[in-house]
């Protein structure tokens, strides 16, 4: 036995320094609750100062427990969730549980089929899907399988679909731009194979319509901070827009520099407005008004219902705030009068 070996600190030295027995300890392990707060400090202070670390592989011989959860992801992801993924493993750590992804080639039904055999080989207590699977839906787990859950927020592409792709917040962002002047406005849109492009520029059109303004132009945009700047170095010295909604932040960003590099002021010419509320965004001069996707709470929300599964707890409670929520930063004003139009 080597020296690392005979000097891990084991559940009896937990519990002889906390001062509780080795069943207290097993018990707070196994976050079976109805532990005294006191009894909750006590250990996880012993645990810190011992540096104790449960042996999984021991544990999961006795138990049938694994502790590790997975997460599956349409192959290929090129575009990870990585914001999602980080809160996702952050909930999953905090809860004892180590994760892991795993990509899967193939359709829907090839990812149902490995869903139900990650479930079945007891590898793993829990399965996560990002996408919506054939004959698959939220079960708690069983003596003979895993628990699953899954967020169905994607499409095969990992492009986002359902709340992610909902518009309404265009609605909100062209109501206030009208609310303080603004009668004039461009739309950089996203490619159309994304569900969430289509559906900004469909709220687009039917908001500037409903109130009487007018749009000059759907550019057919392509995510990238080139398109939003040339969108705006192209419009005439005269045009009377005042206002560009961007169906994402670098290419509103390219549309702020453009309009800098033309001597047009940010917001006092022209306003911009973003989508995703990048980092980037918020720290640029003049800082950009966008639409928070609240990826991390997604992330949080899953897996906090995927080991509600696990261990037959209750449904935890649904987010307090909307997924998609406007926030006005300095690159959104007044519209600037005396424009011809």
């Amino acid at each position: 036995m080597s020296e690392n070996a005979v000097r891990r600190p084991t559940i009896v030295q937990v519990a002889r320094l906390a001062q509780v027995s080795h069943q207290t300890v097993s018990r707070y392990l196994r976050h079976n609750g109805g532990l005294k707060p006191d009894t909750v400090r006590r250990v996880e202070a012993a645990i810190e100062e011992l540096g104790y670390r449960p042996n999984l592989v021991a544990r999961s011989m006795r138990t049938r427990r694994t502790g590790r959860l997975a997460v599956l992801l349409p192959a290929p992801a090129l575009l990870l969730p990585t914001r999602l993924l980080s809160a996702a493993a952050t909930v999953a750590h905090d809860a004892g549980f180590l994760i892991e992804v795993v990509s899967v080639e193939g359709g829907a039904q090839e990812r149902s089929d490995r869903a139900m055999d990650l479930m079945s080989s007891g590898q793993v207590e829990g399965v996560l899907s990002l996408t919506s699977l054939p004959g698959l839906s939220d079960q708690p787990a069983t003596a003979s399988g895993a628990a699953f859950a899954v967020v169905g927020q994607y499409d095969d592409e990992m492009r986002g679909i359902g709340e992610l792709a909902d518009a309404s917040v265009v609605a909100e962002i062209v109501e206030h731009l009208a609310g303080i002047g603004h009668r004039h406005f461009v739309h950089i849109a996203g490619p159309d194979v994304w569900s969430s492009a289509r559906a900004r520029r469909q709220v687009y059109l039917e908001v500037i319509e409903r109130l009487g303004l007018t749009s000059h132009g759907v550019v057919d945009g392509d995510w990238s901070g080139e398109c939003g700047y040339e969108t705006v170095r192209s419009l005439p010295d005269s045009s009377p827009v005042t206002a560009v909604i961007a169906a994402n932040d670098p290419m509103a960003t390219g549309a702020v520099r453009a309009a800098l590099d033309r001597g047009w002021g940010v917001p006092e010419r022209l306003s911009v407005v973003g989508w995703d509320d990048l980092e980037l965004g918020r720290f640029a001069t003049p800082s950009l008004s966008s639409v928070v996707v609240d990826r991390e709470e997604q992330g949080r929300a899953a897996m906090e219902r995927l080991i509600a599964l696990v261990r037959g707890g209750p449904e935890p409670e649904p987010a307090r705030l909307p997924l998609n929520r406007l926030v006005l930063r300095e690159s959104t004003g007044p519209a600037p009068v005396g424009l011809p139009g």
